[in-house]
């Protein structure tokens, strides 16, 4: 599995909020699957932990990023 960096979370400045930073040109290449009823989602991940370290102000900013299988051949 390899994973591809799609953004940023961090503090907004109040405090009260968490910032979502997506670069638009990563979430292009980001794949897309479709539920039963014709949705289209993109699945992004982020650490749980390295959130909450953002959130206790131990970390200035934590990645957003899709996994992705690597085929086997």
């Amino acid at each position: 599995m390899s994973s591809l960096l799609v953004g940023y979370i961090r503090k907004a400045n109040s405090g009260a909020n968490l910032k979502v930073s997506i670069n638009v040109q990563a979430f292009k290449d980001c794949e897309i699957y479709t539920t039963s009823d014709g949705q289209q989602y993109v699945s992004l991940v982020m650490s749980l932990s390295a959130v909450n370290r953002v959130i206790g102000g131990e970390r200035a900013v934590s990645t957003l990023s899709q996994i992705i299988e690597d085929d086997e051949e």
